[in-house]
């Protein structure tokens, strides 16, 4: 089993990567989604979130309000700090369940935003880094999701810089592409990836 991580700064194209790969071939384990998923209603998680926030981050039909959480976290560090220690062990927890669950010979792929700036690579076999301009990551953000330019500029610096996650790369998918040819370059990196699942591993 190859373990790869795939992250890359907002706007980036990474959930495109991410689904190409998946048409290749690869398992993929979204820990956005499962960071949604340990929340949802009548989980342990969301009594967790409660218990530590108050039922005032809940929408009325009893699932989590997300606008609200995060309005309270993300202007108070400390806050975020208590949400992470709830919400990080439990997709930790399910992302290893799954990644057990897939075949032996599979290539895993580990679709995670904040993988740099929570110091995760060395968790994994392969890094791969979807890079775009800053000014593509920009215009994507405007016009396909409708964010002002205040807003994306804000979401984009609140990131780890493209240099630093340039640092960590063993891949970089560069992807100031038209669709045709980013899905050629993610067939190279699939290939990649496959000859690296069947290389002879070193002893440690």
């Amino acid at each position: 089993m190859l373990k790869v991580g795939l992250t890359g700064g907002i706007g980036a194209g990474k959930s495109e990567v991410s689904r190409l790969l998946v048409e290749c071939g690869a398992v993929l384990i979204d820990a956005d989604r499962i960071a949604r998923e340990v929340v949802a209603p009548g989980t342990p998680g969301l009594a967790a979130v409660v218990d530590a926030f108050g039922t005032e981050v809940l929408a009325a039909d009893g699932s989590l309000d997300r606008p609200k959480l995060g309005s309270i976290v993300f202007a108070d560090a400390d806050r975020l700090a208590v949400l992470n220690s709830i919400v990080h062990p439990l997709v930790g927890a399910r992302s290893r369940e799954l990644e057990s669950a897939a075949a032996e010979d599979s290539v895993v792929v580990h679709d995670v935003p904040l993988l740099t700036e929570n110091g995760l690579a060395p968790l994994y076999d392969v890094v791969v880094v979807v890079d775009a301009s800053p000014e593509t990551q920009l215009d994507r953000l405007v016009r396909l999701r409708g964010m002002t330019e205040q807003d994306a500029r804000a979401r984009m610096a609140a990131q780890a810089t493209r240099d630093k996650r340039r640092e960590i790369a063993d891949i970089v998918v560069d992807n100031d592409v038209p669709l045709e040819e980013l899905r050629q370059r993610v067939r190279d990196v699939w290939d990649e990836l496959v000859r690296r699942a069947h290389a002879p591993r070193k002893a440690p």
